[in-house]
């Protein structure tokens, strides 16, 4: 795709090459489970293969996913996910409050002590192989670099895959009242969203899971108000999708909800 990138509408130019959306239908969520399949199994073998091609784990029944293909091919991008706690069940764990439990900063903020219905957790973020193909990358999932702010020659970049998916679960959380939204990611990564002024902040130390990584935090309520003016056309063009996802899938949110109630630990 030949897309010049007008800094002064990342939004318009985000619609011209990607397509992003909530996964709502089992032919999207089966899309997603593909891509992870793809990417954590296949590229960096973080994940044993699969008989039938697709990556699940425990948490995905408690999940809303998020996916990123090519506008117009459908050619699959990326995914991730937002993992819902279930309500009134402290002792089924969202996974970085396994992974992290040791170095969580509770002075900062205490999961623990928070509504379960009120937190939730990024994770299974993944980019097929043919969008990460910088130097570096052949062993991480998704990254971003100094060099995706800066201009190629005459060539200005901007990093839309990453960034996308994150503000797609932004959105979702939004959507559905979820207000602590934890992540569990590289400490350069999260300071690179800071500087988009994406509200991500660290909560702890760090812990070594396929790589270095730290737990941070994201409220939702604040995504929008904080982010640069330049930000903000992508994030309402991802939001305005989102919400029409919904919009198309009324009976998805009641069904959750009711799953969510009726959970179980895994």
């Amino acid at each position: 795709m030949n897309v010049e990138l007008d800094r002064r509408n990342l939004g318009g130019t985000f619609e011209q090459l990607f397509e992003l959306s909530a996964a709502l239908d089992p032919a999207s969520i089966e899309q997603v489970y593909r891509i992870r399949h793809e990417v954590y199994c296949r590229d960096l073998g973080w994940e044993p293969l699969r008989d039938d091609g697709m990556e699940t784990d425990k948490y995905d029944p408690q999940s809303v996913h998020c996916l990123l293909r090519r506008r117009g091919s459908g050619e699959p991008v990326g995914c991730t996910r937002l993992v819902m706690a279930y309500p009134g069940q402290p002792e089924a764990r969202l996974p970085f409050e396994v992974s992290c439990d040791e170095v969580i900063d509770r002075s900062i903020i205490d999961p623990r002590a928070l509504p379960r219905q009120d937190i939730g957790e990024v994770s299974r973020l993944a980019v097929m192989s043919n969008f990460r193909q910088r130097k570096g990358e052949s062993g991480t999932a998704v990254s971003i670099s100094e060099e995706d702010f800066e201009s190629r020659g005459q060539t200005p970049r901007f990093p839309f895959i990453p960034i996308s998916l994150y503000l797609g679960a932004a959105a979702i959380a939004r959507h559905l009242d979820v207000e602590h939204v934890f992540v569990l990611t590289e400490p350069r990564l999260a300071s690179h969203f800071t500087r988009i002024g994406f509200d991500i902040h660290g909560i702890g130390g760090t812990i070594e899971h396929r790589g270095t990584r730290m737990p941070s935090l994201i409220s939702s309520s604040k995504v929008v108000a904080n982010l640069r003016p330049l930000i903000k056309p992508l994030y309402e063009v991802i939001e305005a999708a989102v919400a029409e996802n919904f919009r198309q899938h009324p009976e998805y949110v009641p069904a959750l909800r009711a799953r969510l109630a009726a959970g179980q630990p895994g």
